[in-house]
């Protein structure tokens, strides 16, 4: 897979989409494209070379002489910097010059940009994006969470039926569970919004359980979660508090109780699993679902593990051909 990486998005960037791109480039067969100012990035490559011999891995440069900032309005971005890192790295994809594009940077911007250069799919309302959150099962993907704070019934009908086959191609679960986000399990229960919804969702030939509530999420009774983008951001930030606010909480019992030093050797490996599962990290990004081509959405606090992750999720939805199913399941339902 070529997957172009959009060298300058992120609060850390370039040095973290450097280093996360080598660390890719390392671990796997698929082709890196940089997409930033040359002469800034071939700087920053040469800070890897003498640990990883970066001349002899599979990274380029494309350059691109713009930057949108992660506080730039996305549209009016995305059309006045037709030569920005985010906007070259998209249009790599529409030339079928990359398969995937990946991007830290301004969320909204990179959405911008996917719609502008990839189009949506035929037939989808709106994009998603579908995010990967820890539950004590495992994980599960939440659609949407952020990219649409207005929804209607049919978007999150279309949701369902997009995230559902995330689950299945990427993520590997053959028969996802698809909960629908509500204040009770009750069919009657829930505004206008998810009232219709449940409507909609349960004629589709998906495992639907029902409404679940918001405990539901972390104790992993689905595998899919559906919401409006509003709903959906407030669980995922909420959700990266509690996670931060857990580990902080045991460090400071650790310092609190000095004794409790001498279980470590014992918690440790427990502890690791633990830090590692509430890791946004560990995830790498959000798919935009809908879009006529691969895009994914990493965090902008995003560090080089994260940035790797990212690459290799990009790479896995690609390499499914992802975007020609949910076309042909868009066509088959139709709304």
């Amino acid at each position: 897979m070529i997957i172009a990486l959009d060298a300058m998005g992120g609060d850390n960037a370039p040095e973290a989409t450097v280093e996360g791109a080598v660390l890719a480039a390392i671990g796997s067969n698929h082709k890196i494209i940089l997409v930033g100012p040359e002469k800034l990035i071939s700087q920053e490559l040469l800070k890897h070379h003498k640990r990883y011999n970066v001349t002899s891995l599979d990274i380029e440069i494309a350059n691109a002489t713009e930057v949108i900032g992660m506080d730039e309005h996305p549209a009016k971005a995305v059309r006045q910097k037709k030569d920005s890192s985010l906007s070259v790295a998209a249009k790599l994809v529409a030339d079928g010059k990359a398969d995937a594009f990946v991007s830290m940077g301004n969320t909204g911007a990179a959405m911008a940009a996917a719609l502008f250069y990839l189009k949506r799919i035929d037939g989808v309302l709106r994009p998603a994006i579908s995010t990967s959150f820890p539950t004590v099962n495992g994980t599960c993907i939440i659609a949407d969470m952020g990219a649409n704070v207005d929804c209607k019934p049919e978007h999150l009908f279309q949701f369902a039926i997009m995230a559902n086959l995330f689950c299945k191609r990427v993520m590997g679960i053959v028969k996802p569970k698809v909960g629908l986000l509500s204040i009770g399990e009750e069919p009657t229960k829930g505004n206008e919004l998810t009232l219709k919804a449940f409507d909609l969702i349960q004629k589709a030939n998906l495992n639907f359980v029902g409404n679940i509530e918001g405990r539901d999420i972390p104790r992993g009774k689905v595998d899919v979660v559906i919401c409006d983008g509003f709903i959906g951001n407030i669980v995922l930030k909420f959700g990266e508090g509690i996670a931060e606010m857990m580990l902080k909480l045991v460090k400071k019992g650790f310092k609190e109780h000095p004794i409790s030093w001498a279980s470590l050797p014992f918690l440790w490996f427990a502890l690791k699993d633990l830090k590692k599962k509430v890791d946004y990290s560990e995830f790498g990004g959000a798919p935009l679902l809908g879009v006529d081509g691969v895009c994914l959405i990493g965090h902008g606090r995003s560090d080089a593990k994260a940035v790797k992750n990212a690459v290799f999720s990009a790479a896995r939805a690609a390499e499914h051909d992802l975007t020609t199913e949910i076309k042909e399941a868009i066509a088959k339902y139709g709304i």
